[in-house]
């Protein structure tokens, strides 16, 4: 405790519910990115086909369609319990997969229906460990909790991918997949303690809506609000054109551009998320003093820019520096978006906002379906510059559009 009082980035540490939240995201992240590894490498070597990896890569955000409805859930049940929940969920289909391998009976078919369920579940895992941190941190040190709340997912990216690629290569799919429950298992015992306080919202009125109206109200709320707007068609849009070529399409780009194995993908992988973490570290070091809505617009090009150049590097050693440097830039772009959400939502449609929220997120599946076929006839080249330009072309739209939200020094959004 007295090191927690002399590092500031270490302050949400102070709240007890955080101290218990943090390690269990921190393992959850872990989880999802050695599952993401071995299911990955799998479907791509089983059918051979960047489509199908595609594919397999947009149902993992098939949830994200029903997210606004996790985030009324939430509301209702509490989002520790809602959390809780999820959780266990994610131990039993990593159990069902871990079957599947030790008996050999692993198929592209039964491996995409399991992938198909964690997807419904697993992309509202972010949204609400962002409730439980805007619910129980304290307003000064919201920009530090989440600048420290995100360093679970962006070392999840290196210490999974390197581990997960190890462990196939060590162990075998199978026993992989032990240490994947282990890890879900650990992760769900410590989100048991985290703190229950919840606000008073929808589930608590005396004449509760339907789900339908609820998920209506969220989209009035957030169209009727010109920062809360531009802030979804931001997330929108980096979700669409920026994170398919760093995320599922990095094992087309190490299999067939740099010649690479699962473990060369592994360090692609954890070099984008080596950028990621520092990123973080620093915005928890420093984020007061960040003018959020000014940092958010030019970090997002600068990360458009950045995917412009891997797209057309071969050579692995410039790829995975430039990785590194987009992202270092990305944590600049989506960590201060994260606050200006928390920050800008009336707490009472809070839930409701952070589900619409992760709704927009199933912008990378169309984009992951859209690249697929694109890589496939014109190459990675091509496709990651007309993703990236049209992402740059779009971002300063939405940056002259709500300048005044979003741009000028006297925005709410650029207060320190």
């Amino acid at each position: 405790m007295s090191l927690i009082s002399r590092v500031p980035a270490l302050a949400p540490f102070k709240v007890s519910s955080f101290r218990f939240q943090w390690p269990a995201d921190l393992l959850a992240s872990w989880a999802f990115e050695m599952e993401g590894v071995i299911l990955g490498w799998f479907v791509l070597v089983s059918t051979g086909s960047v489509l199908a990896l595609a594919v397999f890569g947009s149902l993992q955000f098939l949830g994200t369609l029903i997210s606004p409805l996790f985030g009324m859930a939430g509301d209702r049940i509490g989002n520790r319990n809602l959390l809780c929940l999820m959780r266990a969920s994610y131990a039993v289909m990593a159990g069902l997969l871990m079957l599947l391998f030790v008996t050999d009976l692993a198929a592209p078919v039964p491996v995409f229906v399991l992938a198909t369920l964690m997807g419904l579940v697993r992309p509202s895992d972010i949204t609400l460990r962002n409730l439980l941190v805007g619910e129980t941190m304290p307003t000064d040190y919201l920009m530090r909790a989440m600048g420290v709340s995100r360093t679970t997912a962006d070392s999840a990216r290196i210490v999974g991918a390197l581990s997960g690629a190890g462990l196939v290569a060590a162990l075998g799919s199978g026993l992989a997949y032990v240490v994947v429950c282990a890890t879900y298992l650990v992760s769900l015992a410590l989100t048991l303690n985290v703190g229950v306080r919840r606000l008073r919202v929808m589930g608590d009125q005396a004449a509760p809506v339907t789900p339908l109206k609820a998920l209506g109200q969220a989209f009035a709320y957030v169209w009727s609000t010109p920062d809360m707007r531009a802030l979804m068609l931001l997330a929108f849009l980096v979700n669409f054109a920026a994170y398919p070529l760093v995320g599922s399409l990095l094992a087309y780009v190490a299999k067939e551009v740099y010649g690479l194995d699962q473990t060369g993908l592994g360090w692609l992988i954890a070099c984008f998320a080596g950028g990621a973490l520092t990123g973080s570290v620093a915005i928890s070091m420093h984020g007061p003093r960040i003018r959020a809505g000014r940092t958010m617009l030019v970090c997002a090009i600068l990360w458009f820019c950045l995917n412009l150049a891997f797209s057309w590097i071969e050579v692995a050693l410039w790829g995975e520096i430039v990785l590194f440097v987009a992202g270092l830039v990305q944590s600049f772009c989506m960590i201060p978006m994260a606050v200006l959400l928390l920050r800008v939502a009336d707490p009472a449609f809070r839930g409701r906002v952070m589900g619409v929220r992760m709704l927009v997120v199933y912008g990378m599946a169309i984009g992951l379906l859209l690249s697929g076929p694109l890589v496939e006839h014109v190459g990675f080249a091509l496709t990651g510059s007309i993703f990236s330009l049209v992402g740059i072309v779009f971002t300063l739209l939405i940056g002259v559009t709500w300048r005044r939200q979003l741009w000028y020094r006297s925005a709410a959004a650029n207060d320190r």
